[in-house]
């Protein structure tokens, strides 16, 4: 048994490894692409491949720990998961002022690029999310939850393109990355407070 969970803590350090080092490249381009074409939903994804980054390699270290510590760290990645929502909201409060729509091509492909870099990151982590407590939930939850927020972006490209130039539909979508977060942020604390009391 003591093999068993060695082996399944090494694939969950591995995983979450990767997962850090795709997050980590992939907020440089979309950060970007995101100031280039004024785009508020790329740039609080962007905000958040670098807290996911910053979230798996705090995973990375938190692994080694005792239960007690591995919740309080979770604790600490629940508020973290907070802070893109709350970059969000100021951000379209700002793009509220002056609403410019994004050029929609320049938003998709680089929707779409988070999106592959994202399900990839989630498929990794679906394999290992039983492994680690909160803390390999949290990586879950954030490939997942942004996987949802690429293919929203995308959309907003199309209905820009297609239907309706507007800033619109970008802000619906920056908005949407924020309730994410903040429903990840939730779980991850729940998840965290049940390891705190030693409950199953």
């Amino acid at each position: 048994m003591p093999a068993a969970a060695d082996a399944a803590g090494a694939a969950l350090r591995r995983a979450v490894a990767v997962v850090a080092g795709l997050n980590l490249g992939y907020f440089g381009i979309e950060a970007s692409v995101a100031l280039a074409i004024g785009s508020v939903a790329l740039l609080a994804d962007s905000v958040d491949f670098l807290e996911d980054a910053s979230v798996n390699l705090l995973i990375l270290l938190g692994l080694r720990w005792s239960l007690a510590a591995r919740a309080r760290l979770g604790m600490g990645l629940a508020v973290l998961l907070l802070v893109p929502a709350l970059a969000t909201l100021w951000m379209a409060w700002d793009k509220l002022q002056q609403p410019v729509a994004p050029p929609p091509l320049p938003l998709m492909l680089a929707g779409a690029g988070a999106l592959a870099v994202n399900l990839a990151s989630a498929v990794l982590l679906a394999r290992v999310r039983g492994h680690g407590g909160s803390l390999g939930r949290a990586a879950f939850l954030s490939a997942r939850n942004d996987a949802l927020a690429n293919l929203g972006i995308v959309a907003a490209g199309l209905v820009t393109a297609v239907l309706w130039r507007s800033a619109w539909p970008d802000l619906v979508v920056g908005l949407g990355i924020a309730a994410l977060n903040a429903d990840a942020a939730r779980q991850v604390w729940t998840a965290a407070r049940r390891e705190a009391s030693g409950a199953p």
